[in-house]
């Protein structure tokens, strides 16, 4: 099935689970990144059970501070 992740269309297994992908993906510190799928926000504890589905759209968004 295809999906797109981070704006790339990549062709993955079925039944792949958000936890797999974000292990696939080499996502940094996947502890502190907010992921969403077809514009809706994942909760953290959700990770393990989400099941991507074929069109799915994902993007890991970093929040970082900063300033002066």
């Amino acid at each position: 099935m295809f999906i797109t992740v981070g704006g790339d269309k990549k062709e993955v297994k079925e039944g792949l689970s958000l936890e797999e992908l974000i292990e696939q993906e080499n996502v940094e510190m996947p502890e502190y990144v907010t992921i969403s799928i077809n514009d809706e926000f994942v909760e953290a504890g959700d990770k393990a059970s989400v099941v991507l589905k074929e069109g799915d759209v994902v993007e890991f968004l970093y929040f970082m501070g900063g300033g002066c």
